[in-house]
C-alpha cells in the first residue's frame, strides 16, 4: 500500500466545509418544503453527489498521485456497495416506526450526519491504529474474513438486526415517547414535560444501525487505503449519497438477490488483502521470528478497483437476470392454473 498522502489542515478545513455547506443546504431545501421524495429528484442527487465524487478524484489524482486515486475510487465503490446492502434494514426500519413518506428524507439525513461524526471518531483511531500497531492488520483481516463467511451464507446483519434494540429500547425507557408523530419535530412538550417524538426514536434507530455497519465497512476501507483523508471522504460521499439511493432503488434492492454473495466476495477478497499486508508489516514474534514476510505478493489499488468492479458488474446482471426468470416462471404459473381448473370443470360430470 502506498504511504498515506500528507494533506495539509487547510485542505481538512476546506473538505468539513464544504460537506457542513452540503448537509445544510439539503435540510434548509428538505424543511422548506417536506415532500415525498420522486424518482427524478433522487436520480438527480445521485448524479449530483457521484459527480462530486469523481470530481473528488480527479483532485486526488492530480495532487496526490493515480495510487491514491485508485484508493479512493475503490473505497468509495467499496462502501456503497456496502450501503446498498444497509438499505433493506433503513426499509426495515421506516416500515417499522411507519415513517411519513413527506419526512422520510429529513429522517435519512440526520441519521447519516450522526453516522458522519460516529465514523469520523472510528476513522481517526482506527488511523493511529494501523500506523503505530502492524497487528491490527490481523484483526481487520479476521473480521472481514468472518463478514464474508457471514454474508455467504445469509446471516448479515439484515438477518440479525432488530430495530427496537438496544439503544433504541434505552432511550424509550429513559425519556417519555408519545405514539403519533407530530410533523417533523423531534420533541414537543406535553403537561411541563418535554416528550420525545416517534421521528426522535427513528433517527436513533438509523444512527444505530449504521453504528453497527461501520464495524464492517471500516476495516473494508481501512484494507484499501490507510489514508485517513481518502477513507474519510470515501465514507462521506457514500453516506450523503445514500439516502438518495434508498428512495431511487426502493423495491429494486429486493431484486439484487445476490448482492450477498457478492459482497461475500468482496470482503473475502479485502480480508486477504489485509493479511498478505500483514505479514509484509509482520512484527509478532510467533510468526517468521518477528521479521517481515517479503515474499507473499501485495495487491495493489488498481486490482483492487478492478475485482471489485468486476464482483459488482456480475452480481448485480446475474441477479436481475434471476429475478426476470423467477417472474416469467411466476407469471407463466399463474396463467396456466386458470386453464388447468377449467379443464377440471369441463372434464367434470355433469
Amino acid at each position: 500500500m502506498p504511504p498515506p498522502m500528507s494533506v495539509p489542515a487547510w485542505v481538512w478545513a476546506v473538505a468539513l466545509a464544504t460537506l457542513t455547506a452540503l448537509v445544510l443546504l439539503d435540510l434548509i431545501v428538505v424543511n422548506r418544503n417536506p415532500h415525498r421524495i420522486t424518482v427524478r429528484e433522487a436520480t438527480r442527487w445521485v448524479a449530483f453527489y457521484v459527480g462530486c465524487a469523481v470530481l473528488f478524484g480527479v483532485g486526488v489524482w492530480i495532487f496526490g498521485g493515480s495510487e491514491h486515486a485508485a484508493g479512493f475510487a475503490t473505497g468509495y465503490i467499496t462502501e456503497y456497495s456496502l450501503s446498498v446492502d444497509n438499505l433493506f434494514i433503513f426499509m426495515m426500519i421506516m416500515a417499522n416506526f411507519a415513517v411519513p413518506a413527506i419526512h422520510q428524507h429529513r429522517v435519512l439525513l440526520i441519521g447519516i450526519v450522526l453516522a458522519l461524526v460516529m465514523r469520523g471518531v472510528f476513522i481517526g483511531v482506527g488511523a493511529q491504529a494501523v500506523q503505530n500497531f502492524s497487528w491490527i492488520f490481523w484483526l481487520f483481516g479476521a473480521i472481514l474474513i468472518y463478514t464474508a463467511w457471514k454474508f455467504a451464507f445469509n446471516q448479515s446483519e439484515d438477518d440479525e438486526y432488530d430495530p427496537n434494540g438496544g439503544v433504541v429500547r434505552l432511550v424509550r425507557r429513559m425519556f417519555p415517547v408519545t405514539d403519533e408523530y407530530h410533523g417533523s419535530q423531534l420533541t414537543i412538550k406535553r403537561d411541563g414535560r418535554r416528550w420525545l417524538t416517534p421521528m426522535f426514536i427513528v433517527i436513533v434507530a438509523i444512527g444505530g444501525a449504521d453504528l453497527v455497519f461501520a464495524v464492517d465497512s471500516i476495516p473494508a476501507i481501512f484494507g484499501i487505503t490507510q489514508d485517513a483523508f481518502l477513507v474519510f471522504a470515501a465514507n462521506a460521499f457514500a453516506l450523503m449519497g445514500l439516502r438518495q439511493l434508498y428512495f431511487l432503488l426502493g423495491g429494486l434492492v429486493e431484486k439484487l438477490v445476490y448482492l450477498s454473495y457478492g459482497l461475500a466476495v468482496i470482503l473475502g477478497f479485502i480480508g486477504v488483502k489485509l493479511v498478505l499486508h500483514a505479514l509484509h508489516e509482520n512484527e509478532l514474534p510467533f510468526i517468521n521470528g518477528g521479521e517481515h514476510v517479503t515474499w507473499v505478493p501485495e495487491i495493489n489499488n488498481w486490482l483492487s478497483l478492478g475485482v471489485i468492479v468486476s464482483v459488482l458488474g456480475i452480481t448485480t446482471v446475474a441477479s436481475l437476470l434471476k429475478t426476470r426468470r423467477d417472474e416469467r416462471a411466476g407469471g407463466g404459473a399463474a396463467a396456466a392454473a386458470p386453464a388447468a381448473q377449467a379443464e377440471e370443470a369441463g372434464n367434470a360430470p355433469h
